[in-house]
């Protein structure tokens, strides 16, 4: 008996993913723990295996479809099985009585029913269809498509087996069409992959935080001579010095005296859930998206240590081969926005972590120092927070506690107690 091959749990409250890319195709041999798919679930690409060794059967789930957990993914005959013979639809016969060859043949059938139910009635697509009645041979997962791109399947003209609609035939008349509203011409891009999921995560954020940002500005002029006066070393060692480290480590140390800060909330146990732990998730621009890794264990780094693994995550976020676990975890967020040009921003809370650290581009600014006005270097900061864990007045003594790291990086480099 063939074995259905369900979408298995992927833990941590994954429920659905959307498959990018099969590596097998029907009538191949798998191996048991081979991977036979690529799946994008929860911003990243996982490599699905098949449990057991056999001969695929048939392939369910198309390229672009999205699954949930427990749908079937693909049939196997397993090992040792013999596959059933399954004969093309062009070459099953209509049973005879399915088989209307003339209206005049179906007349005297009808003679003594009612008007309605001597209509010749449609038959299946291998049969005979009247002439007013139009098939569209096409998939569940094409009409999908179909529907997705804004293309009506009778306007395709199948080019697969017995005239059905294939994915490439909706894809090149959904490119042919020029699309408008009453405007002018328009474009329709499918919301798939990463940016699918980055609007998923965000729209929750918003809904199930009551969120506030507070802003403020560092002068880390001394945070910045120091990374001038440490980069040439490090660039010779391989390591590309930004300001991440030292904004982590910054973030680390006040975290450690305003713990509510690294908190998530049970809204299902109405509990506040305080982490003895402090992982800091990254967000890192990709070309699909962005997508946020996780420094686990920044206490025990060194800056260098820091920079490394930043280097190893950010690459491998955007090369789309960065493990599930690598951006899991999470209690507090940093994004560098700044990097980009931005200043000021309201950054969305990494749901479920009730905080989130924006910093902006660093820009040369007058300002009073000792009585006097100089220019110094300036970073701009913003905090976004969840009201309902914390009140106004604690996230800007967190913030200010933060600014007072980066003005200062000799603190950093002294451990809390």
């Amino acid at each position: 008996m063939p074995f259905a091959f369900v979408l298995p749990d992927l833990g941590e409250g994954t429920t659905e993913g959307e498959i990018r890319k099969w590596v097998v195709k029907e009538g191949d041999d798998v191996e048991a723990h081979q991977t036979v798919l690529e799946m994008e679930t929860d911003k990243a690409v996982v490599e699905v295996p098949s449990p057991k060794k056999g001969k695929v059967l048939k392939i369910n789930k198309q390229e672009g479809e999205i699954v949930k957990v427990g749908e079937v993914l693909m049939t196997l005959t397993l090992e040792g099985e013999v596959a059933p013979e399954v004969k093309p639809k062009a070459e099953e016969k209509p049973k005879p009585e399915e088989k209307p060859e003339s209206r005049e043949e179906i007349r005297p059938e009808t003679k003594e029913k009612p008007a309605e139910e001597a209509r010749p009635k449609s038959v299946s697509v291998v049969g005979v269809l009247p002439e007013e009645e139009e098939a569209v041979l096409a998939t569940p997962a094409i009409r999908a498509l179909a529907k997705e791109q804004g293309v009506e399947l009778d306007a395709v003209k199948g080019t697969g087996p017995g005239g059905s609609i294939t994915k490439e035939d909706v894809m090149k008349v959904s490119k042919e069409k020029k699309p408008e509203d009453l405007y002018g011409p328009t474009e329709r891009i499918p919301l798939r992959g990463l940016r699918r999921t980055i609007a998923k995560n965000m729209v929750l954020s918003q809904k199930t935080t009551a969120f506030v940002t507070g802003m403020e500005e560092a002068d880390i002029t001394d945070l910045w001579n120091l990374r001038e006066q440490e980069k040439k070393g490090l660039r010779e060692k391989g390591v590309h010095l930004t300001f991440l480290p030292f904004f982590i480590k910054a973030v680390y140390h006040a975290l450690t005296e305003y713990p509510m800060m690294n908190a998530s909330l049970d809204d299902e146990r109405e509990e506040i859930v305080i982490k003895k732990y402090y992982t800091i998730a990254v967000a890192v621009d990709t070309p699909e998206g962005l997508m946020v890794p996780v420094i686990k264990d920044a206490v025990q780094k060194t800056i260098h240590e820091l920079s490394l693994e930043l280097q190893d995550l950010s690459q491998k976020a955007r090369d789309r081969k960065i493990k599930l676990e690598e951006m899991r975890g999470s209690s507090f967020t940093i994004t560098n926005y700044g990097h980009f040009g931005g200043i000021f921003a309201t950054p969305i809370i990494n749901h479920p972590d009730v905080a989130i650290l924006g910093t902006g581009r660093i820009v040369e600014r007058p300002w009073v120092k000792g009585g006097k006005i100089v220019i110094r270097k300036i970073l701009p900061l913003s905090l976004t927070f969840d009201h309902r864990v914390t009140d106004g007045v604690y996230a800007s003594q967190f913030l200010m506690k933060v600014v007072s790291y980066l003005e200062d990086p000799a603190l950093l480099f002294i451990e809390s107690a």
